[in-house]
């Protein structure tokens, strides 16, 4: 008989009781890959929750978390669930300032950090709040208690606290608060998102239906596990008996991905784009007919659709370029990979379809931290898929569509509310009990969701117009030029664009364009660089509507990343913070505007896109 879950820790009994094995959680370190069994993840879950007790902290104080992924993370996550402690987990990317606000804001008793480097730190600020009682590390770092200590501490009061702890645990409710989750926020201070053990459980195990891998099959983890979307994937993998190797260090996926040869993981786009970039590189490094052979089949998965049938012809050429290509694109990615589920940003279309017709299922989905998270994601065990959508309606979770276009849902996943903010909730959760999301979409068919922009970034140009950035902006980083674009132009006649490069693809390019630079503030001004990605966007401009088209755009010299502070720790565009930094830059595309000279650059565009269209006739 399966065990019931109805709160996070009672995945371990359903694991001890249905799926043992001998990796169930696994990590790496400088000797190699190590691993736990599934009846250690479960005795050093207990010690922690023993161990934490025997510090002095109490049913409802609140721990915290900084580290990158490890396995270890399981049992501090476990550990506090059954003695009836709140996790804080907290990104390992932040900055002091928003450290110390989460901190003092959580009331954080016990900060537990990954390695050196957060030791440092985070040991200064953790001294100049009085409430943080103990400060440990999971690796061996001078001057800082150890993780282990709080095993040991558990072995030591085992026959003392046992039976208390056995008491904490019965006692957990599901509508207990198990997890205080801070937004990363683009803009203004963190919230505080409370979540129930119920509010994840019924997520999970809702999510966890959508395929029939299980005890058999092996995943690799290495988004944030601070995060509620590979949190909860995290649970649904262990709640399936799935083993889990875990990557701490974004530099070591490709190797984990060749040596644990995993049959699912969980993605953002960016690093699916990254890996699309690299088929092309490597078609690209081609010559002659094995080159014209590699850029054939890449062309022909735009055929590419979930449960279609094609026709005899062209399901003779699928068949022969998988042999010739798909098969080595497998190959790269382990051999074994059968779904790959991306979420937290829109996934360009060609990219679902190049890892499809490969027979790599990409499964786009969406949820927010305050949703547990997910409110819908493409299902392969229902059929259920459509590319360019986030799938259909998680079950349990009920969605209707406001007048205004706005995503509302309710269900057992919605958070209990925001921590200290009761006002705050009451701004997002109304009085019949709808979360409404600040999403703008639709129901495709009636039935799968299509997210087509945040409410808050639509605005309003001068003449009337309403702009959807986030649209325009994911159809410019389907250039391969782009990495990343903010769409501008409230109050003002046309929209424009600041543009971060693809400098990789760039580089190469100038290489091969044989054009010079001296590094890349010189790169973005110079006249042949300027003039392709005007082709670039007069492409695009073409799929648009007329008062969507961009008319000027100015290229920056930065990279955009969480670290530059351009991107939040989920990869979004933290809008307000991008206009300060290039307001030099705004001023500039908008002088033309104040010169009464506004539609100057559209002609050059049209020019440009005529040019463009001649070239390929």
């Amino acid at each position: 008989m399966t065990f019931q879950v109805t709160r996070t820790f009672d995945i371990l009994d359903r694991i001890v009781q249905d799926f043992p094995r001998k990796d169930a959680l696994a990590g790496k370190n400088e000797s190699g890959w190590y691993t736990y069994s599934t009846a250690e993840y479960a005795e050093n879950s207990k010690l922690f929750a023993l161990g934490v007790m025997s510090l002095g902290l109490k049913t409802g104080d609140k721990v915290a978390t900084v580290t990158s992924n490890r396995p270890e993370w399981n049992f501090a996550d476990m550990g506090l669930g059954m003695a009836g402690m709140v996790h804080v987990p907290i990104y390992p990317t932040i900055g002091d300032d928003e450290y110390r606000y989460i901190l003092e804001h959580a009331e954080v008793q016990c900060l537990i950090v990954g390695d050196k480097k957060l030791f440092e730190k985070l040991q200064p600020i953790a001294k100049e709040i009085g409430g943080i009682k103990s400060l440990f590390s999971f690796d061996d770092v001078a001057g800082c208690r150890n993780f282990n200590e709080i095993l040991e501490l558990g072995k030591q009061a085992e026959k003392e606290l046992l039976s208390a702890l056995a008491e904490i645990r019965q006692s957990v409710r599901p509508q207990d608060v198990a997890t205080l989750i801070y937004t990363s926020g683009t803009t203004g201070v963190p919230k505080g998102v409370m979540l129930s053990h119920e509010n994840l459980v019924a997520n999970f195990s809702s999510h966890a239906t959508m395929h029939d891998l299980g005890k058999d099959h092996r995943v690799i983890s290495f988004l944030p596990l601070c995060h509620v979307y590979e949190r909860s994937v995290n649970y649904h993998f262990q709640y399936k008996g799935m083993g889990i190797y875990y990557v701490g260090n974004l530099g070591q996926i490709v190797n984990a991905i060749k040596e644990i040869k995993p049959h699912m993981f969980n993605s953002v786009p960016r690093l699916l784009e990254r890996v699309y970039d690299g088929f092309v590189s490597k078609g690209n490094d081609l010559t002659g007919m094995k080159k014209r052979i590699y850029f054939w089949a890449l062309h022909l998965t735009r055929h590419f659709e979930f449960n279609k049938r094609y026709n005899p012809i062209v399901a003779a050429q699928i068949k022969l370029a998988d042999k010739l290509v798909y098969s080595k694109w497998r190959e790269a990615l382990g051999n074994n990979i059968t779904y790959i589920v991306s979420g937290g940003a829109a996934l360009q279309p060609r990219i679902a379809r190049v890892l499809g017709m490969a027979g790599m299922y990409t499964l786009e989905g969406y949820g927010l931290t305050e949703t547990s998270p997910v409110i819908a994601v493409n299902n392969p065990a229902s059929g259920e898929m459509k590319i360019g959508t986030v799938g259909p309606i998680l079950d349990g979770v009920t969605v209707k569509i406001a007048d205004d276009g706005e995503i509302l849902c309710k269900g057992p996943s919605v958070m209990l509310g925001y921590y200290k903010a009761p006002e705050l909730t009451a701004e997002v959760i109304d009085e019949e009990g709808w979360f409404h999301t600040g999403d703008i979409g639709f129901l495709d068919e009636g039935k799968y969701l299509k997210i087509t922009d945040r409410k808050k970034e639509m605005f309003k140009m001068s003449g009337g117009k309403y702009i959807a950035p986030q649209m325009i902006e994911n159809k410019l980083k389907e250039s391969f030029f782009i990495e990343q674009a903010m769409v501008i132009g409230e109050n003002e006649k046309f929209a424009s664009a600041l543009i971060s490069p693809n400098f990789d693809y760039l580089h190469d390019w100038c290489s091969q364009h044989k054009i010079h630079f001296r590094d890349n503030q010189e790169l973005v001004q110079v006249p042949e660089v300027v003039a392709q990605y005007k082709k670039e966007v007069a492409v695009i401009n073409k799929t648009l509507g007329e008062h969507e088209e961009i008319k000027r755009f100015k290229l920056v010299c930065e990279e955009w990343s969480p670290q530059n502070g351009e991107l939040s720790p989920t990869l979004k565009l933290k809008r307000n913070y991008v206009v300060k930094k290039y307001q030099h830059l705004i001023d500039d595309i908008y002088a033309v505007t104040k010169n009464g000279n506004g539609g100057g650059s559209k002609l050059n565009l049209r020019f440009d896109l005529n040019a463009l269209t001649k070239r390929f006739k």
